[in-house]
């Protein structure tokens, strides 16, 4: 991997329910990696066997700073419905670090038209306190990426890479080519991404293999990529220090 990406922005512990790790076996891990920065993004309460409510409306406790790492506590809500309906109350969404919002099959299903599945990821998008829209790059969710891309830049949110979309035994379909198509788009209209390694054990932590491989084959302008450096992924957070 050519281009050096020193945050993971998202991860999960065993809290999210379908994860294996503790919250200091995957920092420990991350460190390393090399990562500087790791966001753990647990599942939001509508995914089947993740936390609840108060688990993130505690998360204040947890220290910032473990194994060298700088930690980041957020969610990865999840978009219910093409209204874009998510599963925090937004004065929890709020307090958090960091915020993914995705599509997952269990929380809005498969039968959806792409202008239905395009209105779920703009209607989220409008959420200023959304920060980072996860995975999009799901053949089975069709979208719109010119749709997609321009509506990042109007309301500052960050498309993901996400290295565990690309793995080859990945249940999301068509990862790559969507993943190439957006970047394509991303590059013309100057919309910054982000890499989340969406680990679920230790083990792939801070792990970009596959998605570092794809932003060096498309050669993405490094300028663009906000984990490469904390100063360019502080605007889109809500702990700014």
């Amino acid at each position: 991997m050519i281009m050096k990406i020193i945050a993971d922005t998202h991860a999960h512990t065993l809290a999210s329910g379908h994860a294996y790790s503790t919250i200091r076996e995957m920092a420990a891990a991350a460190a390393g990696r090399g990562m500087q920065v790791l966001a753990l993004t647990e599942h939001a309460p509508e995914m089947p066997g993740t936390c609840g409510l108060f688990y993130f409306q505690n998360l204040r406790v947890i220290p910032r700073e473990m194994s060298g790492v700088r930690m980041l506590f957020g969610a990865e809500l999840n978009i219910m419905d093409p209204k874009g309906r998510v599963d925090l109350p937004e004065t929890t969404i709020r307090n958090l670090d960091i915020v993914v919002a995705s599509i997952h099959v269990p929380c809005f299903g498969l039968e959806h038209t792409e202008q239905e599945v395009m209105s779920a990821y703009v209607e989220a998008m409008k959420k200023e306190y959304i920060h980072i829209i996860g995975h999009p790059d799901d053949s089975r969710f069709p979208i719109d990426y010119e749709v997609l891309v321009k509506t990042a830049k109007e309301t500052h949110t960050l498309l993901e890479v996400n290295n565990s979309s690309l793995h080859p035994q990945s249940f999301r379909e068509g990862a790559r080519e969507n993943l190439l198509t957006m970047l394509d788009l991303c590059r013309q209209y100057e919309v910054p991404v982000t890499t989340g390694s969406d680990a679920h054990a230790d083990v792939d932590a801070g792990n970009f293999s596959f998605a570092g491989e794809l932003l060096d084959y498309c050669n993405f302008p490094k300028e663009l990529v906000v984990t490469t450096d904390f100063e360019k992924l502080k605007p889109y957070l809500n702990c700014k220090e």
